[in-house]
């Protein structure tokens, strides 16, 4: 039978792709620029893929994106019977802003599962933390911010004082900011990219200990993708901006929009996986663009085999 992870070579090539693509307009002060060429890049790499794939997460609905939209068909055996069916959560460029001016973690990033198995997430905030493996069972976001960094020192072994914590530089954060810095951890802020935030945390040998804050919705099903596979701890809640905003989180959503999203809630199945390659110097080395040649840097999370594979590639231009 077969798998999501069947078809982790063309959603490689297509965060590949869509890398380079961006990676051109790198520097030049462009967003929007360079997330249309990411767009363009990766959904045509879709095209000639073997399997019926529509995207859940993606860049808007049908009116305000005309490529990877809500509820796009995708690959080249939609209605063939048998083949993998299977939702994407994209964003063809996380961190339009870094890219435009070279600043770190922009990355080309999705995660794939079996259809109606990723939380189809509105666009709106998410509260989110995340750890490690060894941190399943003590942090939450039913907990204070306290409590929460005083657990991960515990499970840890370590003092307050060498508790990593990673937040979006925000000025919504300012309460958790002020919160986190009466503990005595120690706080690095990001300008944009709270995916990458969310895997360093993750990851045993990764810089932080704890991503804390309010980040996208639709980043967080990625994020929690990935953290499936990582074995670590990945909780959030939605937040809303508007009454008009959580109206339309209710029509998306058939469920408590209070609620408490874990990891396994947001992507649920095994048979998932997470692709992300560089395009600015960060968690993921950035795409190099040569005189006549392209080199990618990749990272394949697997959630069944709980296995991370990174990839560098060198393509002719």
């Amino acid at each position: 039978m077969s798998s999501t992870a069947d078809l982790a070579k063309h959603f490689l090539e297509a965060v590949d792709q869509a890398a380079i693509a961006s990676s051109l307009w790198r520097g030049k002060g462009d967003k929007n620029a360079a997330d249309d060429a990411a767009v363009q890049a990766m959904r045509r790499t879709f095209d000639p893929i073997p399997f019926d794939g529509r995207v859940a997460i993606g860049e808007g609905e049908r009116d305000d994106a005309p490529m990877l939209f809500i509820g796009e068909e995708l690959g080249s055996a939609v209605g063939v019977e048998g083949v993998p069916c299977i939702d994407i959560a994209v964003d063809p460029l996380e961190c339009t802003d870094n890219c435009a001016y070279d600043k770190p973690n922009s990355i080309a990033v999705l995660a794939a599962a079996p259809r109606g198995t990723l939380l189809h997430a509105p666009d709106c905030y998410m509260n989110k933390i995340a750890g490690g493996p060894d941190l399943v069972g003590h942090i939450s976001l039913e907990g204070t911010v306290q409590y929460n960094i005083e657990q991960t020192a515990h499970a840890l072994d370590k003092p307050i004082n060498e508790v990593r914590i990673v937040a979006l530089d925000r000025e919504r954060h300012t309460a958790l900011f002020k919160d986190i810095r009466s503990t005595n951890a120690q706080l690095e802020l990001l300008g944009d990219g709270d995916v990458s935030g969310a895997i360093w945390a993750a990851k045993k040998d990764g810089p932080f200990d704890l991503l804390m804050g309010i980040g996208a919705a639709p980043e967080g099903v990625i994020s929690a993708t990935a953290i499936r596979g990582l074995g670590g701890v990945f909780e959030g809640r939605l937040v809303f901006r508007s009454p008009e905003e959580e109206a339309r989180a209710g029509q998306m959503i058939d469920d408590d929009l209070t609620r408490r999203w874990e990891a396994h809630d947001l992507c649920r199945s095994e048979d998932a996986l997470f692709a992300a390659s560089g395009v600015c110097d960060g968690y993921l080395p950035a795409a190099e663009i040569g005189k006549d040649y392209t080199v990618t840097h990749s990272e394949i999370i697997d959630v069944k085999n709980k296995s991370v594979q990174r990839f560098s590639t060198r393509r002719p231009l």
